[in-house]
């Protein structure tokens, strides 16, 4: 299986700007630039891009391993908050911090735990990153 995506830049860093595009088409000619990464405004940058698809990965990776353990999860609630810190003369992507709100009847905590931590170093998005990546989940009622 191979999935596309592609962007287009046009400009120096500052004033330039870019768009993201998808094979699925999802996201078609998306804006971005040094505005909506640096300077919080509207718009995407790599970083959530990088998020959005590590907390679908992990979230996939989490219910398949579930399943195998005769557990239905009946919503998987994940957030990654990525940080981009500067190192040297670049940036790097450091930390991702998964949080996930999980209601999974029959698991118990300690087994769910053991689960969710086992998809955190499984999963393939997971396994790409070099960032320090930690894990806080919460079993709820």
């Amino acid at each position: 299986m191979k999935r596309t995506g592609s962007a287009v830049w046009q400009g120096n860093l500052k004033e330039g700007k870019g768009s993201v595009s998808t094979q699925s088409g999802v996201l078609k000619e998306q804006p971005y630039g040094f505005n909506t990464r640096f300077e919080d405004q509207p718009g995407t940058n790599p970083e959530e891009l990088i998020g959005a698809a590590h907390a679908g990965c992990f979230s996939m990776a989490l219910a398949k391993l579930l399943g195998d353990a005769g557990l239905t999860p009946e919503r998987l609630e994940t957030r990654a908050d990525v940080t981009l810190e500067k190192q040297g003369e670049g940036f790097a992507i450091t930390v991702i911090d998964l949080t996930l709100k999980a209601r999974v009847p029959g698991a118990t905590s300690e087994r769910f735990n053991e689960i969710a931590n086992q998809a955190k170093a499984g999963c393939p998005v997971s396994k790409l990153l070099n960032a320090q990546i930690n894990l806080k989940a919460t079993l709820e009622g």
